[in-house]
């Protein structure tokens, strides 16, 4: 991507700063010239292995501190929503986020709305309202209506499965295809979803900045493949060499499944345990028409695992290039 000039004149505020997509998209602003504040709270340090071309503004705010955030929101153009309660290290942690991240919604948007402020993005969960969903994905629904609900113009961009070095769900692939020939899962490894790669994602979330068509709407975000979560196992192993044999068996409830999770795997239980009930629903996504609005190249699972493979530098399926990657073409 190159430096866009007028960009330089935009402020955004960035939530999130410190996750796996809020860490990645505060670079890809760096890089197109957007001035960038970082809204971290007290407890939190934002570390940057390498350096941005222009370092970020700190402001310290915690969302469920209202006060704290009219300072946040000053002088801001746009806002990106990416925070979220879920993810305690243990399932009690988890069963509880549900309300925090109702207040912190309710508060970011009173906030944006006195500043002013000409849009939101957030990033929030496929699945539909009246397919049963999950306490996870239901929640994340829900933020994303009281984002919508004010005078604030808010984008919701809704993912399945988001593929990239570090992310929770491929984690959870990685360490379990590296570490067991043989795997008995849940059956919820057959519900069919729509993995995007984290590239893709990023794309979009910067792209809703200067599509202003985007502007107020829901819109689903996919990669080019509707796949399981036994899909991208096989694909993985198939990306690594590896021979893998996986079975699905019933009666595994998803605390279950999320403290099997947790042994075998870095991502603690209560990060697990909200995915397990999330794989419950179908995630596919329903209309397309962000393709038409923001027109891209669409990177395919095998290509965006390999990418996350590349990118890994410590751990299981350790790989230093892409050239390591079994795909066709790859390898003489």
């Amino acid at each position: 991507m190159t430096l866009d000039t007028r960009n330089k004149q935009k402020k955004i505020l960035l939530t999130g700063p410190t996750g796996f997509i809020g860490k990645r998209l505060l670079y890809r602003l760096d890089e197109l010239g957007y001035q960038v504040r970082c809204l971290v709270r007290q407890s939190e340090t934002l570390d940057l292995a390498v350096p941005l071309r222009h370092a970020p503004e700190i402001v310290y705010a915690d969302l469920l501190d209202p006060d704290s955030l009219p300072a946040a929101m000053e002088g801001m153009d746009a806002a990106y929503y990416l925070v979220h309660s879920m993810g305690g290290r243990s399932i009690r942690q988890t069963l509880a986020f549900e309300q925090k991240d109702r207040e912190a919604a309710r508060n970011f948007l009173t906030a944006a709305d006195q500043a002013g402020l000409s849009r939101i993005i957030y990033l929030g969960g496929l699945g539909d309202i009246n397919d049963n969903l999950s306490h996870h994905l239901a929640s994340r629904q829900e933020v994303g209506r009281i984002l919508q609900s004010g005078k604030t113009r808010t984008t919701v961009l809704r993912a399945a499965v988001i593929v990239g070095a570090g992310g929770a769900a491929f984690e959870i692939v990685r360490y379990l295809v590296e570490r067991l020939p043989v795997m008995v899962c849940p059956k919820w490894v057959y519900t069919l979803s729509q993995p995007i790669c984290i590239d893709n994602v990023l794309d979009y979330l910067t792209g809703c900045l200067e599509a202003p068509g985007t502007a107020g709407w829901s819109l689903d975000i996919g990669g080019p493949q509707v796949l399981s979560y036994a899909d991208l196992m096989r694909m993985y192993a198939k990306v690594r060499g590896l021979k893998r044999l996986i079975v699905g068996v019933s009666l595994i409830p998803p605390r279950l499944s999320a403290h099997w999770v947790s042994l075998i795997t870095p991502v603690p239980a209560g990060v697990a345990l909200p995915l397990a009930e999330g794989l419950r629903n179908t995630a596919v996504c329903r209309e397309n028409a962000i393709r038409e609005m923001i027109p891209l190249s669409l990177i395919s699972m095998e290509q965006a695992i390999c990418n996350a493979l590349a990118e890994e530098s410590e751990g299981p399926g350790k790989l230093l290039s892409q050239q390591a990657c079994f795909l066709p073409g790859d390898l003489a």
